[in-house]
C-alpha cells in the first residue's frame, strides 16, 4: 500500500490530506482544530487526525506533497527581485521554513526525524490547484482552469486535462492578478479580514455597476488567454504584496492605491462606518468586472482547447455568482469544482499530483461528497450532552430526521450535527445550522440572535437534489454551494429567507446518496410543508464551524438555539 500525505502549510487555509492507493481517507483545515480562522503555519492538529483516521503510523508515510515549488517561474522571479529586493527577502524567509518541513512534521508527530522514510515532493502551487479539480472530478479529459491572488508567483494557469496527464499550456504572472483585485477593492470598502472577500459579493446584490469606466480600466483582458491590471491602481508592484503566515490568522497588506480613491471620488470607507449606496455601488461594479473578465477567458479557453467540459479551482472558484453565469454566457456544459476550491484544496491537488504524475498511478473514481474531517461516537456526544446538564431523546432515523423537522416547522432555530465534518469552507448538511425558509423574518432572527453578522450577506438553500429544477431556473448539481442560480420567481414568495435580494440562491443540492442524514431532514420537512427546502448556514458564532461535539453544544447554549441534533440525540430547549 502507498500512503501520500498532502501539507497546505506556511500559507493561509493551512491543511492536510491522505490517501491509501489513490483513495482519499481523510482531509481537513488546521482552522476546525485550532479555533482561527483560516489559520495560517504549519497544520500539525490536521495532521495528526489524517493519519489517525488512516490508521498510519508515522513511519507508514511514503510520501509527503507540498503545493510549494521554489523553481517555479524563476525568471519573472529574478526580475521582480531586482525591484523589489524588500519582497525577495520575505520569500526567502518564507522557503526557510520549506526547507525545514521534515522537521517539522517529525516534531509535530513527536518522532526523530530518521523514523520518517517518506519522500518529499514540491508541486507547484496552481498546478495542485487543477490537480485537485480534475482528478477529483468525473472528467476523462476537460479544460483545466485555476484563478486565484497568487501563488508561486502565478495568479492562473490553463491547459487540458485527459486521464492522468496534465497539458499546462499558459500562466497569468506577478503583479497581474484577478484575486488581487478582489481584494484590493475589498480593502477600499472596508473589509481587511482574509477571505473578507465572500462578504463584498453578497454586498454587490445591493447595487448598481455605476462606476464601469473606471473598473474597465482597472482590468482589462486581451485577445487570448491573458489579462492585465491597470496598476496605478493598486501598489503590490511597488512594495510587494506582503502577507503573515504566522500560527494565527492571515494578515495581508494594502493592496490598493490612492489613485483609486481619486478616481471614485471619495477615499476607502472605515472599517465599522456605515454602508452607503456608494459602497454597494462599488461592490456592483467590483462583481460586474470580475464577471465579465473570467467569462472572457472562459470563453477563450474553450475556443484554445475545445473542450466543454470545464474542471476549475482557486480562490476565484469561491465566486458563485459568477460560476452561476458560466452555463449561459459560455459553451461549457459541465463543470466541476471540489468543495475546497481555495488553498486548504492544495493538499489534495499536491497528494493526487504525486499519485498520478510522479508514481503514475491510475485515476481513482471522482469524489463524490465533502465529508472527509472528524466524526465523533454516540458516546461521547452523549458524554457531552449529560456535561452540559442537557436533557435529550434518543432517536434514529427517520424518527430524527421527523421530529427534527416538525420542530424546524414550528419556527425553531436548529443545530444539526451528524457524520464527518465538511471539508471546505461550506457546512454541508453535517454541522449546520438549518430553519424554515419559508419565514422572511428568518434571516434577521438568525442575525439577531446567533451569526451577528452584516445584514446584507444571504443564507444558503439546501434543496433535494431531484427537485432543483422545479424550484430553480437551473437544475445543474450545486453539491458544494458554488454556483448560485436565479430562484423560479413563482418560489421566490414560498422561501423568502434564503433568496437574495437580486433573486438568487446559492443552493446546495442534496442528493441521498451522499449525505442520506441531511437529505432524510429535507425530505421529512417537505412532507410536512411542501417545500423541499432548508435554510442552512454555518453551525458557528463568528469562529470556525463548529468541529466537536462539545464545540457544538458550546455554542448552542451560548446562542440560545431551540434544538440541537446531535447525532441521535435530541435537545429541545421548551421541553
Amino acid at each position: 500500500m502507498t500512503t501520500i500525505l498532502g501539507i497546505n502549510t506556511y500559507h493561509g487555509d493551512a491543511s492536510a490530506a491522505i490517501f491509501r492507493d489513490g483513495q482519499l481517507l481523510a482531509a481537513a483545515e488546521e482552522e476546525r482544530f485550532s479555533r482561527i480562522k483560516h489559520a495560517a503555519g504549519f497544520p500539525c492538529r490536521a495532521v495528526k487526525y489524517c493519519l489517525e483516521a488512516a490508521g498510519a503510523h508515522p513511519e507508514e508515510i511514503d510520501h509527503v506533497a507540498i503545493p510549494r515549488r521554489r523553481s517555479a517561474h524563476l525568471v519573472n522571479k529574478a526580475l521582480w527581485a531586482l525591484r523589489l529586493p524588500h519582497m525577495a527577502f520575505n520569500r526567502a524567509n518564507a522557503w526557510r521554513q520549506f526547507s525545514d518541513v521534515g522537521d517539522e512534521l517529525a516534531h509535530c508527530l513527536d518522532v526523530p526525524r530518521t523514523r520518517l522514510n517518506a519522500q518529499f515532493h514540491f508541486v507547484e502551487h496552481h498546478v495542485a490547484h487543477v490537480a485537485s479539480s480534475f482528478y477529483t472530478s468525473p472528467f476523462q479529459e476537460s479544460a483545466i482552469f485555476s484563478l486565484d491572488g497568487l501563488g508561486d508567483f502565478a495568479s492562473m494557469l490553463w491547459g487540458v486535462g485527459r486521464d492522468k496527464d496534465l497539458d499546462i499550456r499558459g500562466f497569468a504572472l506577478f503583479p497581474h492578478s484577478l484575486g488581487f483585485y478582489y481584494t484590493a477593492i475589498t480593502q477600499y470598502l472596508g473589509f481587511w479580514k482574509y477571505g473578507d472577500e465572500f462578504k463584498v459579493m453578497g454586498l454587490a446584490a445591493y447595487g448598481e455597476p455605476k462606476y464601469k469606466d473606471v473598473f474597465q480600466r482597472m482590468v482589462r483582458v486581451g485577445r487570448g488567454l491573458d489579462f492585465s491590471l491597470g496598476l496605478r491602481y493598486f501598489t503590490h508592484h511597488k512594495q510587494g504584496a506582503d502577507m503573515t503566515w504566522g500560527e494565527g490568522e492571515p494578515q495581508q497588506s494594502r493592496l490598493f492605491s490612492e489613485a483609486l480613491e481619486r478616481e471614485l471620488g471619495r477615499p476607502a470607507r472605515t472599517p465599522g462606518a456605515p454602508v452607503e449606496q456608494f459602497h454597494q455601488d462599488v461592490a456592483a461594479t467590483l462583481q460586474w468586472r470580475l464577471e465579465e473578465a473570467v467569462l472572457e477567458l472562459l470563453e477563450h479557453l474553450h475556443r484554445q482547447t475545445g473542450m466543454t467540459n470545464l474542471a476549475y479551482a482557486g480562490g476565484v472558484a469561491f465566486n458563485c455568482v459568477a460560476n452561476g453565469k458560466i452555463f449561459d454566457r459560455t459553451p461549457f456544459k459541465e463543470i466541476s469544482i471540489q468543495p475546497a476550491a481555495g488553498d486548504a484544496g492544495l493538499a489534495v491537488g499536491a497528494a493526487l499530483y504525486v499519485n498520478h504524475q510522479a508514481l503514475g498511478n491510475p485515476r481513482r473514481p471522482a469524489i463524490s461528497h465533502a465529508y472527509w474531517g472528524p466524526e465523533y461516537s454516540p458516546d461521547r456526544m452523549k458524554a457531552a450532552l449529560e456535561q452540559a446538564g442537557l436533557n435529550y431523546q434518543t432517536l434514529e432515523l427517520p424518527n430524527l430526521a421527523e421530529a427534527t423537522a416538525q420542530r424546524m416547522a414550528q419556527g425553531k432555530v436548529t443545530g444539526w450535527y451528524q457524520g464527518r465534518t465538511e471539508w471546505g469552507p461550506r457546512a454541508l448538511g453535517n454541522r449546520s445550522i438549518v430553519v424554515d425558509p419559508r419565514d422572511p423574518n428568518m434571516k434577521d432572527l438568525l442575525n439577531q440572535r446567533i451569526k451577528h453578522r452584516e445584514t446584507f450577506r444571504p443564507f444558503a438553500p439546501s434543496i433535494l437534489e431531484e427537485k432543483t429544477g422545479e424550484w430553480f431556473e437551473k437544475h445543474y448539481p450545486s453539491p458544494y454551494m458554488l454556483l448560485a442560480y436565479h430562484v423560479r420567481p413563482e418560489k421566490r414568495a414560498l422561501i423568502p429567507a434564503p433568496t437574495h435580494v437580486d433573486g438568487t440562491g446559492r443552493l446546495q443540492t442534496v442528493s441521498r446518496a451522499a449525505n442520506p442524514q441531511y437529505w432524510e431532514l429535507i425530505n421529512s420537512f417537505g412532507k410536512l410543508t411542501g417545500v423541499p427546502v432548508v435554510l442552512n448556514t454555518s453551525f458557528n458564532e463568528n469562529e470556525p464551524v463548529v468541529n466537536t461535539p462539545e464545540e457544538a453544544i458550546e455554542c448552542f447554549v451560548r446562542t440560545q438555539m431551540d434544538v440541537l441534533a446531535l447525532g441521535p440525540y435530541l435537545v429541545d430547549r421548551r421541553e
